[in-house]
């Protein structure tokens, strides 16, 4: 069954391990904000830094692995049609809107959304680490600057990700007017569950 999450909204979702998440962005255009955390400890916590160093690359698609800030799995990319993510940079939020949008109304982006939808789980603010930004499109110069692009993302593009442990994770249609090519769509996702 699948679960649609409202323009610059958010929801958070339990998963067992083994069970498969997928995230389809199907106006296309819209990226769509992921962050996880162990559910029988959420102080361990989905990792961009760590995923590099074990995946040995940014560029993170089918085949590679999510981890944990303690080197466990989190989550197998099973399935990828978009091939183009980010995980450099931080969930959109207030101060985002006032430094990169000043003349456009604060909103409370991205982290606002998971922090309200991972609040029930205990999960606090500070823990909201960066996301895993499926279907954003930062590419990085030689030089080193970082850029945002608009996704190169289709209707139904997608993302399959099976989850290694049980799982806290938070999703969202991200807020930022860069990052989606100036506007707002929904993002699907939906659960196969592994019983």
């Amino acid at each position: 069954m699948i679960q649609r999450i409202a323009p610059r909204s958010g929801t958070a979702i339990e998963l067992e391990a083994g069970d498969t998440l997928t995230v389809i962005d199907p106006d296309g255009g819209q990226v769509s904000d992921l962050v996880a955390y162990a559910r029988d400890d959420p102080r361990e916590v989905i990792s961009n830094g760590r995923t590099f160093d074990l995946e040995e690359t940014i560029r993170l698609t089918k085949g590679n692995t999510l981890w944990s800030n303690r080197s466990r799995r989190m989550l197998e990319i099973i399935e990828d049609t978009a091939g183009v993510h980010d995980f450099l940079l931080t969930p959109c939020s207030e101060d985002t809107f006032r430094h990169f949008y000043p003349d456009k109304p604060v909103h409370r982006g991205c982290f606002g959304n998971l922090a309200a939808a991972l609040r029930p789980y205990g999960i606090d603010e500070d823990a909201i680490p960066t996301a895993f930004n499926i279907f954003m499109n930062v590419p990085v110069s030689p030089e080193g600057k970082v850029s945002v692009l608009p996704p190169t993302t289709n209707p139904g593009s997608l993302i399959r990700l099976r989850a290694c442990l049980p799982l806290i994770v938070g999703v969202t249609a991200c807020s930022a007017y860069a990052s989606n090519g100036g506007t707002f769509k929904p993002i699907d996702i939906s659960v196969e569950r592994v019983s």
